[in-house]
Protein backbone atom coordinates (compact mmCIF):
# COMPACT_ATOMS: atom_id res chain seq x y z
CA UNK A 1 0.00 0.00 0.00
CA UNK A 2 1.39 3.41 -0.92
CA UNK A 3 2.13 5.79 1.93
CA UNK A 4 0.71 8.79 0.11
CA UNK A 5 -1.45 9.73 -2.84
CA UNK A 6 0.49 9.47 -6.10
CA UNK A 7 0.62 12.31 -8.60
CA UNK A 8 -2.11 10.94 -10.88
CA UNK A 9 -4.54 10.49 -8.00
CA UNK A 10 -3.68 13.99 -6.74
CA UNK A 11 -4.48 15.40 -10.18
CA UNK A 12 -7.82 13.59 -10.20
CA UNK A 13 -8.72 15.01 -6.79
CA UNK A 14 -7.69 18.49 -7.91
CA UNK A 15 -9.77 18.27 -11.09
CA UNK A 16 -12.77 17.08 -9.10
CA UNK A 17 -12.38 19.87 -6.52
CA UNK A 18 -12.68 22.43 -9.34
CA UNK A 19 -16.22 21.35 -10.17
CA UNK A 20 -17.62 21.30 -6.63
CA UNK A 21 -18.87 24.85 -7.20
CA UNK A 22 -21.40 23.45 -9.69
CA UNK A 23 -23.10 21.38 -6.99
CA UNK A 24 -26.48 23.00 -7.70
CA UNK A 25 -26.76 20.70 -10.72
CA UNK A 26 -26.20 17.46 -8.84
CA UNK A 27 -26.62 14.90 -11.65
CA UNK A 28 -24.27 16.65 -14.08
CA UNK A 29 -21.67 17.32 -11.37
CA UNK A 30 -21.59 13.70 -10.17
CA UNK A 31 -21.43 12.34 -13.72
CA UNK A 32 -18.49 14.64 -14.48
CA UNK A 33 -16.74 13.32 -11.33
CA UNK A 34 -17.22 9.73 -12.50
CA UNK A 35 -16.09 10.62 -15.99
CA UNK A 36 -12.80 11.97 -14.59
CA UNK A 37 -12.45 8.80 -12.53
CA UNK A 38 -12.91 6.58 -15.58
CA UNK A 39 -10.68 8.53 -17.93
CA UNK A 40 -7.73 9.10 -15.59
CA UNK A 41 -7.73 5.98 -13.40
CA UNK A 42 -9.37 3.38 -15.69
CA UNK A 43 -12.16 2.72 -13.20
CA UNK A 44 -15.09 1.47 -15.30
CA UNK A 45 -18.83 1.51 -14.71
CA UNK A 46 -18.46 3.96 -11.85
CA UNK A 47 -21.72 4.70 -10.05
CA UNK A 48 -22.98 6.89 -7.23
CA UNK A 49 -25.96 5.28 -5.54
CA UNK A 50 -27.95 7.42 -3.10
CA UNK A 51 -30.77 6.67 -0.70
CA UNK A 52 -34.15 8.14 -1.64
CA UNK A 53 -35.88 9.52 1.49
CA UNK A 54 -39.25 9.11 -0.26
CA UNK A 55 -38.94 5.39 -1.04
CA UNK A 56 -36.24 4.25 1.43
CA UNK A 57 -34.44 2.58 -1.47
CA UNK A 58 -31.06 3.01 -3.10
CA UNK A 59 -31.04 4.28 -6.67
CA UNK A 60 -28.26 5.14 -9.12
CA UNK A 61 -28.06 8.95 -9.05
CA UNK A 62 -25.12 9.15 -11.47
CA UNK A 63 -23.08 6.75 -13.53
CA UNK A 64 -20.41 6.50 -16.20
CA UNK A 65 -20.38 3.54 -18.55
CA UNK A 66 -24.01 2.55 -18.05
CA UNK A 67 -26.80 3.02 -20.57
CA UNK A 68 -30.00 4.77 -19.45
CA UNK A 69 -31.99 1.55 -19.19
CA UNK A 70 -29.17 -0.11 -17.22
CA UNK A 71 -29.03 2.82 -14.84
CA UNK A 72 -32.80 2.71 -14.28
CA UNK A 73 -32.61 -0.98 -13.29
CA UNK A 74 -30.13 -0.16 -10.50
CA UNK A 75 -32.59 0.09 -7.60
CA UNK A 76 -31.89 -1.76 -4.32
CA UNK A 77 -33.40 -2.24 -0.91
CA UNK A 78 -31.20 -0.86 1.86
CA UNK A 79 -29.88 -4.35 2.66
CA UNK A 80 -29.99 -5.89 -0.81
CA UNK A 81 -26.93 -7.24 -2.60
CA UNK A 82 -23.40 -5.93 -2.30
CA UNK A 83 -24.53 -2.31 -2.62
CA UNK A 84 -27.07 -2.74 0.18
CA UNK A 85 -24.48 -4.43 2.38
CA UNK A 86 -21.98 -1.56 1.94
CA UNK A 87 -24.73 0.94 2.79
CA UNK A 88 -26.16 -0.88 5.82
CA UNK A 89 -22.74 -1.85 7.28
CA UNK A 90 -21.22 1.55 6.37
CA UNK A 91 -18.02 -0.31 5.49
CA UNK A 92 -16.03 -0.74 2.21
CA UNK A 93 -16.46 -4.03 0.38
CA UNK A 94 -14.36 -5.69 -2.36
CA UNK A 95 -15.50 -8.48 -4.70
CA UNK A 96 -12.32 -9.82 -6.34
CA UNK A 97 -14.31 -11.77 -8.93
CA UNK A 98 -17.99 -10.94 -9.32
CA UNK A 99 -18.69 -14.32 -10.95
CA UNK A 100 -17.83 -15.98 -7.64
CA UNK A 101 -19.89 -13.73 -5.33
CA UNK A 102 -23.56 -14.72 -4.73
CA UNK A 103 -24.32 -11.31 -3.20
CA UNK A 104 -23.45 -9.62 -6.49
CA UNK A 105 -26.82 -9.32 -8.26
CA UNK A 106 -25.80 -7.54 -11.48
CA UNK A 107 -29.19 -5.81 -11.48
CA UNK A 108 -28.17 -3.34 -14.17
CA UNK A 109 -27.26 -6.17 -16.54
CA UNK A 110 -24.25 -4.14 -17.68
CA UNK A 111 -21.64 -6.78 -16.92
CA UNK A 112 -21.10 -9.95 -18.94
CA UNK A 113 -19.90 -12.02 -16.04
CA UNK A 114 -19.03 -15.14 -18.02
CA UNK A 115 -16.66 -13.28 -20.40
CA UNK A 116 -13.96 -12.27 -17.93
CA UNK A 117 -13.06 -11.70 -14.32
CA UNK A 118 -14.16 -8.31 -12.99
CA UNK A 119 -13.30 -6.77 -9.66
CA UNK A 120 -15.96 -4.67 -7.89
CA UNK A 121 -14.95 -2.12 -5.26
CA UNK A 122 -17.45 -0.08 -3.25
CA UNK A 123 -17.22 2.38 -0.35
CA UNK A 124 -19.97 4.11 1.63
CA UNK A 125 -20.68 7.81 1.12
CA UNK A 126 -21.15 9.22 4.62
CA UNK A 127 -22.39 12.54 5.92
CA UNK A 128 -22.27 13.43 9.61
CA UNK A 129 -21.39 9.82 10.44
CA UNK A 130 -24.29 8.20 8.58
CA UNK A 131 -24.38 6.54 5.17
CA UNK A 132 -26.24 8.46 2.46
CA UNK A 133 -25.11 6.32 -0.48
CA UNK A 134 -22.44 4.15 -2.09
CA UNK A 135 -19.60 4.90 -4.54
CA UNK A 136 -18.62 1.84 -6.60
CA UNK A 137 -16.33 1.05 -9.55
CA UNK A 138 -15.29 -1.94 -11.66
CA UNK A 139 -11.69 -2.88 -12.41
CA UNK A 140 -10.47 -5.46 -14.84
CA UNK A 141 -8.88 -8.11 -12.69
CA UNK A 142 -5.21 -7.34 -12.09
CA UNK A 143 -3.28 -8.91 -9.22
CA UNK A 144 -0.79 -6.01 -9.20
CA UNK A 145 -3.47 -3.55 -8.02
CA UNK A 146 -3.84 -3.27 -4.26
CA UNK A 147 -7.45 -3.37 -3.02
CA UNK A 148 -6.37 -1.34 0.01
CA UNK A 149 -5.08 1.42 -2.28
CA UNK A 150 -8.36 1.49 -4.22
CA UNK A 151 -10.38 1.67 -1.01
CA UNK A 152 -8.15 4.43 0.41
CA UNK A 153 -8.53 6.60 -2.68
CA UNK A 154 -12.26 5.94 -3.15
CA UNK A 155 -12.89 6.78 0.52
CA UNK A 156 -11.22 10.17 0.02
CA UNK A 157 -13.28 10.69 -3.11
CA UNK A 158 -16.52 9.67 -1.37
CA UNK A 159 -15.92 12.43 1.20
CA UNK A 160 -15.80 14.99 -1.64
CA UNK A 161 -18.97 13.53 -3.16
CA UNK A 162 -20.69 13.74 0.24
CA UNK A 163 -19.93 17.48 0.32
CA UNK A 164 -21.30 17.93 -3.20
CA UNK A 165 -24.53 16.16 -2.19
CA UNK A 166 -24.71 18.18 1.05
CA UNK A 167 -24.28 21.51 -0.76
CA UNK A 168 -26.95 20.54 -3.26
CA UNK A 169 -29.40 19.54 -0.52
CA UNK A 170 -28.77 22.74 1.44
CA UNK A 171 -29.33 24.86 -1.66
CA UNK A 172 -32.56 23.01 -2.48
CA UNK A 173 -33.81 23.36 1.09
CA UNK A 174 -33.05 27.09 1.06
CA UNK A 175 -34.94 27.37 -2.21
CA UNK A 176 -37.92 25.48 -0.74
CA UNK A 177 -37.84 27.67 2.37
CA UNK A 178 -37.67 30.84 0.28
CA UNK A 179 -40.60 29.73 -1.87
CA UNK A 180 -42.64 28.92 1.23
CA UNK A 181 -41.69 32.21 2.89
CA UNK A 182 -42.51 34.12 -0.29
CA UNK A 183 -45.91 32.43 -0.60
CA UNK A 184 -46.66 33.12 3.06
CA UNK A 185 -45.56 36.74 2.69
CA UNK A 186 -47.71 37.21 -0.42
CA UNK A 187 -50.73 35.73 1.35
CA UNK A 188 -50.09 37.90 4.41
CA UNK A 189 -49.67 41.05 2.33
CA UNK A 190 -52.74 40.22 0.25
CA UNK A 191 -54.76 39.75 3.43
CA UNK A 192 -53.41 42.95 4.94
CA UNK A 193 -53.98 44.85 1.70
CA UNK A 194 -57.62 43.81 1.50
CA UNK A 195 -58.14 44.89 5.11
CA UNK A 196 -56.13 48.07 4.53
CA UNK A 197 -58.66 49.11 1.91
CA UNK A 198 -61.74 47.79 3.69
CA UNK A 199 -60.99 49.52 7.02
CA UNK A 200 -60.54 52.99 5.52
CA UNK A 201 -63.57 55.25 6.01
CA UNK A 202 -61.87 58.66 6.37
CA UNK A 203 -61.40 60.96 3.39
CA UNK A 204 -57.64 61.14 3.95
CA UNK A 205 -57.24 57.36 3.71
CA UNK A 206 -59.53 57.13 0.71
CA UNK A 207 -57.23 59.65 -1.01
CA UNK A 208 -54.21 57.51 -0.07
CA UNK A 209 -55.89 54.46 -1.59
CA UNK A 210 -56.55 56.31 -4.84
CA UNK A 211 -52.91 57.41 -5.01
CA UNK A 212 -51.70 53.84 -4.41
CA UNK A 213 -53.93 52.48 -7.18
CA UNK A 214 -52.69 55.13 -9.61
CA UNK A 215 -48.97 54.81 -8.95
CA UNK A 216 -48.60 51.06 -8.30
CA UNK A 217 -48.73 49.97 -12.00
CA UNK A 218 -46.15 52.58 -13.03
CA UNK A 219 -42.35 52.69 -12.69
CA UNK A 220 -42.40 55.96 -10.74
CA UNK A 221 -40.33 56.41 -7.60
CA UNK A 222 -42.62 56.79 -4.57
CA UNK A 223 -41.86 58.78 -1.41
CA UNK A 224 -43.96 57.82 1.62
CA UNK A 225 -44.18 60.56 4.24
CA UNK A 226 -45.62 60.40 7.72
CA UNK A 227 -45.06 59.72 11.38
CA UNK A 228 -43.72 56.42 12.67
CA UNK A 229 -46.38 53.76 12.88
CA UNK A 230 -48.69 55.10 10.17
CA UNK A 231 -48.24 52.06 7.92
CA UNK A 232 -45.59 53.20 5.42
CA UNK A 233 -43.97 49.75 5.19
CA UNK A 234 -47.32 48.07 4.48
CA UNK A 235 -48.11 50.63 1.77
CA UNK A 236 -44.71 49.98 0.15
CA UNK A 237 -45.51 46.24 0.10
CA UNK A 238 -48.97 46.90 -1.36
CA UNK A 239 -47.48 49.08 -4.11
CA UNK A 240 -45.10 46.24 -4.97
CA UNK A 241 -47.87 43.61 -4.97
CA UNK A 242 -50.08 45.75 -7.21
CA UNK A 243 -47.26 46.29 -9.71
CA UNK A 244 -46.00 44.15 -12.60
CA UNK A 245 -42.89 43.45 -10.49
CA UNK A 246 -44.72 41.36 -7.90
CA UNK A 247 -43.14 38.10 -9.08
CA UNK A 248 -39.70 39.57 -8.27
CA UNK A 249 -38.26 40.36 -4.82
CA UNK A 250 -39.46 43.05 -2.46
CA UNK A 251 -36.30 44.04 -0.57
CA UNK A 252 -36.40 46.46 2.33
CA UNK A 253 -33.61 48.13 4.22
CA UNK A 254 -33.85 50.43 7.23
CA UNK A 255 -31.36 53.22 6.68
CA UNK A 256 -31.29 54.09 10.39
CA UNK A 257 -30.61 50.57 11.66
CA UNK A 258 -26.98 50.32 10.52
CA UNK A 259 -23.86 52.40 11.16
CA UNK A 260 -22.84 54.55 8.21
CA UNK A 261 -19.79 52.44 7.35
CA UNK A 262 -21.93 49.30 7.03
CA UNK A 263 -24.92 50.84 5.30
CA UNK A 264 -23.06 51.35 2.00
CA UNK A 265 -21.96 47.71 2.00
CA UNK A 266 -25.51 46.61 2.82
CA UNK A 267 -26.85 48.65 -0.11
CA UNK A 268 -24.25 48.04 -2.79
CA UNK A 269 -22.29 44.99 -1.56
CA UNK A 270 -18.53 44.50 -1.36
CA UNK A 271 -15.72 42.37 -2.74
CA UNK A 272 -13.65 40.00 -0.68
CA UNK A 273 -10.86 41.91 1.08
CA UNK A 274 -12.42 45.33 0.42
CA UNK A 275 -12.09 46.20 4.11
CA UNK A 276 -11.25 44.56 7.41
CA UNK A 277 -13.77 41.81 8.03
CA UNK A 278 -14.75 41.40 4.36
CA UNK A 279 -13.86 37.71 4.26
CA UNK A 280 -16.03 36.96 1.24
CA UNK A 281 -17.79 38.70 -1.62
CA UNK A 282 -21.28 39.91 -0.71
CA UNK A 283 -24.12 41.07 -2.92
CA UNK A 284 -25.86 44.27 -1.89
CA UNK A 285 -29.56 44.74 -1.40
CA UNK A 286 -29.87 46.58 -4.71
CA UNK A 287 -28.67 43.46 -6.54
CA UNK A 288 -31.02 41.23 -4.57
CA UNK A 289 -33.92 43.48 -5.61
CA UNK A 290 -33.12 43.26 -9.34
CA UNK A 291 -36.39 43.13 -11.26
CA UNK A 292 -38.40 43.98 -8.14
CA UNK A 293 -38.80 46.77 -5.61
CA UNK A 294 -36.25 48.27 -3.21
CA UNK A 295 -37.83 49.87 -0.14
CA UNK A 296 -35.56 52.41 1.57
CA UNK A 297 -37.04 53.09 4.99
CA UNK A 298 -35.87 56.03 7.12
CA UNK A 299 -34.26 57.59 4.05
CA UNK A 300 -33.80 60.87 5.91
CA UNK A 301 -31.13 59.26 8.12
CA UNK A 302 -28.62 58.60 5.32
CA UNK A 303 -25.38 60.60 5.53
CA UNK A 304 -24.54 63.26 2.96
CA UNK A 305 -21.64 61.17 1.62
CA UNK A 306 -23.85 58.14 0.99
CA UNK A 307 -26.60 60.38 -0.38
CA UNK A 308 -24.28 61.29 -3.28
CA UNK A 309 -23.79 57.61 -4.17
CA UNK A 310 -27.48 56.91 -3.83
CA UNK A 311 -28.27 59.84 -6.14
CA UNK A 312 -26.07 58.38 -8.86
CA UNK A 313 -27.80 55.02 -8.44
CA UNK A 314 -31.25 56.59 -8.69
CA UNK A 315 -30.25 58.43 -11.86
CA UNK A 316 -28.70 55.51 -13.77
CA UNK A 317 -29.46 52.36 -11.71
CA UNK A 318 -25.69 51.78 -11.83
CA UNK A 319 -23.28 51.16 -8.96
CA UNK A 320 -20.00 49.51 -7.94
CA UNK A 321 -19.51 47.17 -5.04
CA UNK A 322 -17.08 48.41 -2.41
CA UNK A 323 -13.60 47.34 -3.52
CA UNK A 324 -14.59 46.86 -7.17
CA UNK A 325 -14.25 49.01 -10.28
CA UNK A 326 -16.78 46.95 -12.24
CA UNK A 327 -19.96 48.92 -12.90
CA UNK A 328 -23.12 46.90 -12.40
CA UNK A 329 -26.62 47.75 -13.57
CA UNK A 330 -29.94 46.60 -12.13
CA UNK A 331 -33.59 47.19 -12.84
CA UNK A 332 -35.34 48.13 -9.60
CA UNK A 333 -38.24 50.30 -8.57
CA UNK A 334 -37.54 52.61 -5.62
CA UNK A 335 -40.00 53.25 -2.81
CA UNK A 336 -38.62 55.39 0.02
CA UNK A 337 -40.10 56.39 3.37
CA UNK A 338 -39.29 58.91 6.08
CA UNK A 339 -40.80 60.53 9.14
CA UNK A 340 -38.45 63.48 8.68
CA UNK A 341 -39.50 66.72 6.98
CA UNK A 342 -37.10 66.39 4.04
CA UNK A 343 -37.90 69.90 2.78
CA UNK A 344 -36.74 71.33 6.11
CA UNK A 345 -33.74 68.98 6.11
CA UNK A 346 -32.75 70.34 2.68
CA UNK A 347 -32.99 73.94 4.00
CA UNK A 348 -30.79 73.02 6.96
CA UNK A 349 -28.18 71.33 4.74
CA UNK A 350 -28.84 67.88 6.14
CA UNK A 351 -30.26 66.43 2.92
CA UNK A 352 -29.24 66.92 -0.70
CA UNK A 353 -31.72 68.93 -2.72
CA UNK A 354 -31.07 66.98 -5.95
CA UNK A 355 -31.65 63.67 -4.16
CA UNK A 356 -34.83 65.04 -2.63
CA UNK A 357 -36.16 65.89 -6.09
CA UNK A 358 -35.24 62.41 -7.35
CA UNK A 359 -37.14 60.78 -4.50
CA UNK A 360 -40.09 63.15 -4.43
CA UNK A 361 -41.49 62.05 -7.81
CA UNK A 362 -44.75 60.77 -6.37
CA UNK A 363 -45.20 61.63 -2.68
CA UNK A 364 -47.89 59.98 -0.56
CA UNK A 365 -48.56 61.44 2.89
CA UNK A 366 -49.71 58.88 5.43
CA UNK A 367 -52.11 60.58 7.90
CA UNK A 368 -51.67 60.08 11.61
CA UNK A 369 -54.37 58.04 13.32
CA UNK A 370 -55.58 60.96 15.44
CA UNK A 371 -56.60 62.66 12.19
CA UNK A 372 -58.72 59.74 10.95
CA UNK A 373 -61.00 58.95 13.85
CA UNK A 374 -63.63 57.53 11.50
CA UNK A 375 -61.31 54.54 10.95
CA UNK A 376 -60.78 53.64 14.62
CA UNK A 377 -63.82 51.38 14.94
CA UNK A 378 -63.05 49.39 11.78
CA UNK A 379 -59.38 49.10 12.80
CA UNK A 380 -60.44 47.74 16.19
CA UNK A 381 -62.55 45.11 14.43
CA UNK A 382 -59.66 44.29 12.07
CA UNK A 383 -57.15 43.71 14.87
CA UNK A 384 -59.73 41.78 16.88
CA UNK A 385 -60.19 39.33 13.99
CA UNK A 386 -56.43 39.05 13.52
CA UNK A 387 -55.80 38.34 17.21
CA UNK A 388 -58.69 35.89 17.30
CA UNK A 389 -56.82 33.77 14.75
CA UNK A 390 -53.53 34.06 16.60
CA UNK A 391 -54.66 33.73 20.24
CA UNK A 392 -58.03 32.03 19.90
CA UNK A 393 -59.75 34.82 21.86
CA UNK A 394 -62.13 37.30 20.25
CA UNK A 395 -62.02 40.70 21.97
CA UNK A 396 -65.32 42.52 22.43
CA UNK A 397 -65.35 46.23 23.21
CA UNK A 398 -68.10 48.09 24.97
CA UNK A 399 -69.32 51.30 23.37
CA UNK A 400 -67.64 53.35 26.10
CA UNK A 401 -64.32 51.61 25.34
CA UNK A 402 -64.66 52.37 21.63
CA UNK A 403 -65.42 56.01 22.45
CA UNK A 404 -62.33 56.14 24.67
CA UNK A 405 -60.14 54.67 21.93
CA UNK A 406 -61.67 57.04 19.36
CA UNK A 407 -60.82 59.98 21.59
CA UNK A 408 -57.25 58.87 22.28
CA UNK A 409 -54.46 60.82 20.54
CA UNK A 410 -52.51 57.73 19.36
CA UNK A 411 -49.00 59.24 19.30
CA UNK A 412 -47.70 55.86 18.06
CA UNK A 413 -50.41 55.62 15.39
CA UNK A 414 -51.41 52.23 13.90
CA UNK A 415 -48.41 50.47 15.41
CA UNK A 416 -49.40 51.63 18.87
CA UNK A 417 -52.97 50.42 18.32
CA UNK A 418 -51.77 47.00 17.17
CA UNK A 419 -49.48 46.67 20.20
CA UNK A 420 -52.27 47.77 22.54
CA UNK A 421 -54.70 45.27 21.07
CA UNK A 422 -52.19 42.46 21.47
CA UNK A 423 -51.57 43.38 25.12
CA UNK A 424 -55.32 43.39 25.73
CA UNK A 425 -55.67 39.96 24.10
CA UNK A 426 -52.99 38.59 26.41
CA UNK A 427 -54.01 40.31 29.64
CA UNK A 428 -57.81 40.34 29.46
CA UNK A 429 -59.30 37.00 30.50
CA UNK A 430 -62.98 37.73 29.94
CA UNK A 431 -62.67 38.95 26.36
CA UNK A 432 -64.93 41.97 27.02
CA UNK A 433 -63.06 45.29 27.18
CA UNK A 434 -64.59 48.25 28.98
CA UNK A 435 -63.33 51.83 29.24
CA UNK A 436 -61.77 51.15 32.66
CA UNK A 437 -59.78 48.23 31.23
CA UNK A 438 -57.96 50.76 29.04
CA UNK A 439 -56.76 53.02 31.89
CA UNK A 440 -53.39 51.25 32.39
CA UNK A 441 -52.58 51.53 28.69
CA UNK A 442 -53.69 54.94 27.40
CA UNK A 443 -52.68 58.26 28.93
CA UNK A 444 -55.00 60.78 27.28
CA UNK A 445 -58.68 61.24 27.96
CA UNK A 446 -61.41 60.88 25.39
CA UNK A 447 -63.04 63.77 23.53
CA UNK A 448 -59.83 65.77 23.17
CA UNK A 449 -59.95 68.58 20.65
CA UNK A 450 -57.38 68.79 17.86
CA UNK A 451 -55.77 71.75 19.64
CA UNK A 452 -55.45 69.70 22.83
CA UNK A 453 -53.88 66.85 20.87
CA UNK A 454 -51.39 69.25 19.28
CA UNK A 455 -50.48 70.55 22.75
CA UNK A 456 -50.00 66.98 23.95
CA UNK A 457 -47.75 66.21 20.99
CA UNK A 458 -45.79 69.43 21.61
CA UNK A 459 -45.29 68.24 25.18
CA UNK A 460 -43.97 64.93 23.89
CA UNK A 461 -41.47 66.77 21.69
CA UNK A 462 -40.39 68.87 24.68
CA UNK A 463 -39.86 65.67 26.67
CA UNK A 464 -37.81 64.26 23.79
CA UNK A 465 -35.72 67.44 23.67
CA UNK A 466 -35.02 67.27 27.40
CA UNK A 467 -34.05 63.61 27.01
CA UNK A 468 -31.53 64.42 24.26
CA UNK A 469 -30.11 67.31 26.29
CA UNK A 470 -29.80 65.14 29.40
CA UNK A 471 -28.01 62.39 27.45
CA UNK A 472 -25.50 64.95 26.10
CA UNK A 473 -24.86 66.27 29.61
CA UNK A 474 -24.39 62.75 31.01
CA UNK A 475 -21.86 61.95 28.29
CA UNK A 476 -19.74 65.12 28.51
CA UNK A 477 -21.39 66.52 25.36
CA UNK A 478 -19.94 63.77 23.14
CA UNK A 479 -22.61 63.06 20.54
CA UNK A 480 -21.58 59.47 19.72
CA UNK A 481 -21.75 58.46 23.40
CA UNK A 482 -25.06 60.23 23.90
CA UNK A 483 -26.47 58.45 20.84
CA UNK A 484 -25.45 55.05 22.26
CA UNK A 485 -26.97 56.07 25.60
CA UNK A 486 -30.32 56.73 23.90
CA UNK A 487 -30.08 53.70 21.61
CA UNK A 488 -30.10 55.73 18.40
CA UNK A 489 -27.58 56.27 15.59
CA UNK A 490 -25.17 59.18 15.37
CA UNK A 491 -27.10 60.46 12.33
CA UNK A 492 -30.33 60.40 14.33
CA UNK A 493 -28.62 62.26 17.15
CA UNK A 494 -27.38 64.92 14.71
CA UNK A 495 -30.88 65.36 13.34
CA UNK A 496 -32.37 65.79 16.83
CA UNK A 497 -29.73 68.36 17.75
CA UNK A 498 -30.72 70.36 14.65
CA UNK A 499 -34.44 69.76 15.24
CA UNK A 500 -34.37 71.02 18.83
CA UNK A 501 -31.85 73.81 18.22
CA UNK A 502 -29.18 72.43 20.56
CA UNK A 503 -26.20 73.49 18.42
CA UNK A 504 -25.61 76.51 20.66
CA UNK A 505 -25.04 74.23 23.67
CA UNK A 506 -22.34 72.39 21.75
CA UNK A 507 -20.72 75.57 20.42
CA UNK A 508 -20.53 77.05 23.92
CA UNK A 509 -18.54 74.04 25.05
CA UNK A 510 -16.50 73.85 21.83
CA UNK A 511 -17.47 70.23 21.39
CA UNK A 512 -16.79 68.66 18.00
CA UNK A 513 -19.14 65.87 16.91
Amino acid sequence: MKAKINELELKVLYDISQIIGHALNLDETLERVLEILSEDLSMKRATVTLMSPETDQLFIAASHGLRTEEKERGVYRLDEGVTGRIFSDCEPFVVPDISMEPLFLNKTGARQIQKGRITFVGVPITLHGSAIGVLSVDRLFDEEISFEEDIRFLTILSALIAQIVSLNRQAKQREINLVKANMFLKEEISWKASNFFSTAKSETMLEVQQLIQKVAPTKATVLLLGESGTGKTLVAQIIHEFSSRNSFPFIKINSASLPENLLESELFGHEKGAFTGATETKKGRVEEADGGTLFLDEIGEISLQLQAKLLRFLQDREFERIGSVKTRKVDVRIVAATNVDLGAAVSEGLFRQDLYYRLNVFPICMPRLSGRREDVRSLINFFSRKLSREYGTRLKFTESAIEALSGYSWPGNIREMENLMERLAIMNEGGIIGARDLDPYISYTMDQSDDEIDVALDSLQEMEKRGVLAALQRNNWIQSRAARDLGITLRQMGYRIKKFGLESYLRQRKIVA
